[in-house]
C-alpha cells in the first residue's frame, strides 16, 4: 500500500470510530420489561437492599447503624440489568459503627436517640455475578 492508501484508511477509521462513540442511540439503555411491582421478600430484591443499606451507612455521617424498618415498595426494570426502585423506612439502630456482626442491633426506642428516615434507592444489578450499583439514593427525615 502507498502512503497515501494508509493515510486515507487512517482517516476513514478515524471517522468510524468518532461516529460510533458519539451515537446517541449507543449510549440509550434499552428496556427490555417496564417497570413492575415485584415482591419484596424475593432473594435479588433482599440482596439490593442489604447492598443498598451497606452503601448508606458507610457513607452516612450518623454514629450508628440504620436499620431497615419496612420496605415500602419494590418494583423491577429490566434492561441489560436488573434495575430495582425499592422504597424503605429505616431507623437508627443500637449499633454504633463500625458494625460488629456479633451484636443484636434494635431499633432505638429513645426519644432522644431515635430517628426514622425514609429512602428510595435505584439499584442496577447482575445478581448472578454478585454485581450491585446504587445508581440513585433519596431519603428524607420521616
Amino acid at each position: 500500500m502507498t502512503g497515501r492508501q494508509w493515510l486515507s484508511l487512517l482517516l476513514l477509521t478515524i471517522l468510524v470510530v468518532v461516529v460510533t462513540t458519539t451515537d446517541p442511540a449507543k449510549h440509550h439503555v434499552k428496556v427490555l420489561r417496564k417497570l413492575k411491582p415485584v415482591n419484596s421478600s424475593s432473594a435479588n430484591v433482599k440482596q439490593c437492599l442489604w447492598f443498598a443499606m451497606q452503601e448508606y451507612n458507610q457513607e452516612s455521617e450518623e454514629r450508628y447503624i440504620f436499620k431497615v424498618v419496612k420496605i415500602l415498595q419494590a418494583q423491577l426494570q429490566v434492561t441489560d440489568h436488573m434495575e430495582y426502585f425499592i422504597d424503605v423506612e429505616i431507623a437508627r439502630s443500637t449499633c454504633k459503627k463500625p458494625l460488629n456482626y456479633n451484636e443484636n442491633c434494635v431499633i432505638q426506642q429513645s426519644n432522644k436517640l431515635g430517628k426514622n428516615v425514609t429512602c428510595s434507592f435505584f439499584v442496577r444489578a447482575l445478581p448472578w455475578n454478585g454485581e450491585f450499583t446504587v445508581v440513585k439514593r433519596h431519603c428524607v427525615d420521616a
